[in-house]
């Protein structure tokens, strides 16, 4: 991942949460030219996507938590404490989706809900 991306504030990672993966790998690799490699997780496959050899996204099938929600592409913005942004938020009137949860190997992340009802995901990743 690009170093610029771990900085607090940066955009670092697109998400798409669909209920069709292998069609939208098809579509996606056609329509922008992009590779995917797929990553067994616990309970999962985790498409990442690659464009030029890096590293920008993934394709990941809707969660079970999540069933009924319509498929969606998600950003992810670098914060140095997620647990800190999440009560942060909450105190700036915003909701949280998603608690301050660990993905392993990777950071911990949460989901908030602004105040106007868009969502976006905090990540802080880990130290390497």
């Amino acid at each position: 991942m690009n170093e610029s991306f771990k900085q607090q504030g940066a955009f670092s990672w697109c998400e798409l949460m669909t209920s069709d993966v292998e069609a939208a790998k098809a579509f996606y690799t056609k329509l922008f030219n992009w590779n995917t490699e797929d990553m067994p997780m616990p309970g999962m496959i985790y498409t990442v996507i690659k464009a030029g050899g890096s590293e920008i996204g993934g394709i990941m099938a809707i969660p079970k938590e999540a069933q009924g929600m319509p498929p969606a592409w998600g950003v992810y913005v670098t914060v140095d404490n997620v647990d800190e942004t999440a009560k942060n938020a909450g105190q700036l009137g915003a909701k949280l989706l998603v608690p301050p949860t660990d993905i392993p190997d990777v950071g911990r992340f949460c989901v908030i809900q602004d105040p106007q009802g868009a969502a976006i995901n905090a990540i802080a990743y880990k130290k390497m």
